[in-house]
């Protein structure tokens, strides 16, 4: 699917309980769930741009159905859905699977074809990125879906630069392409105490304001802070060259980090 805006297209809000159709293990710590759907849903994602966030609702409860209207039993988080198959009537959703300490992390590691899950989509059609012939990519493996839903759409007369850091080298990814990329894989089995990701972007030699640029940042609150400072503060980014948000804040949960996060990405 293209990231452009099609006016023409009606989207409307999703919020349905989906249903496991498949799973699949994409690296030691990154799974792809395959869920399913009426079809007038798959129709109306299909017009959405991949790569957005939206929300899911896990259910702590397995054998129990999962009620959209009752969240006693649900756990919202954030997500981004990865793509979207009209003819198998499916979307799919990939996951960082780092333990059962985390809800979805818990979840997917668990989840059996026929498991529920509830998925919630505002309207979104828009562009992910402005047109550039320089990218900054910028993540953790929380960003490898929209970063690669970024990859998949850049035209090949696009240069990118792109820095993702995953466990180790098990969990680096093929991520396709026509762009020209240069791809750097960092290696860190204990992201929560800190990240090379902000050192990294400080190495590289950037474009310059006299060329069309964007980046795009999204890995834990520490460093998206610290990316952001630098390119703004001290090589001028304008905020129209820049977009970056926290998925996640070490130590604290989504739901209660929300706030912060949110505070952080409207501060400059």
């Amino acid at each position: 699917m293209k990231n452009t805006t099609i006016d023409s297209l009606i989207v409307s809000p999703v919020r349905e309980v989906m249903r496991v159709s498949a799973k699949q293990i994409i690296t030691p710590h990154y799974i792809r769930v395959y869920l399913t759907a009426q079809p007038d849903t798959i129709a109306n994602i299909a017009k959405m741009t991949v790569g957005f966030n939206n929300k899911i609702l896990i259910p702590t409860d397995k054998t129990q159905p999962v009620d959209i209207d009752d969240t006693t039993n649900l756990t919202k988080r954030t997500y981004t859905h990865r793509g979207v198959d009209i003819t198998k009537q499916h979307i799919w959703i990939d996951f960082v699977a780092h333990g059962d300490q985390a809800p979805a992390s818990s979840w997917v590691s668990h989840a059996q074809v026929g498991d529920q899950l509830a998925v919630l989509m505002t309207p979104k059609n828009k562009a992910l990125y402005p047109a550039a012939d320089h990218f900054l990519l910028v993540g953790d493996a929380t960003a490898i879906p929209v970063l690669g839903a970024i990859l998949e759409s850049l035209p090949s007369t696009a240069t990118v630069q792109c820095i993702i850091e995953v466990y180790d080298e098990h969990d680096q990814q093929h991520l396709p392409t026509l762009a020209k990329v240069e791809m750097t894989w960092l290696h860190n089995r204990h992201p929560e105490q800190g990240s090379q990701l902000a050192n990294t972007v400080k190495s590289l030699t950037l474009p310059t304001s006299e060329q069309s640029r964007f980046a795009y940042v999204a890995s834990e609150f520490s460093s998206v802070k610290a990316i952001r400072h630098y390119l703004k503060k001290e090589l001028d980014w304008s905020k129209d060259e820049l977009y970056a948000f926290s998925y996640w804040k070490a130590g604290i949960a989504e739901d209660r980090s929300a706030k912060d996060r949110l505070a952080e990405k409207d501060s400059e």
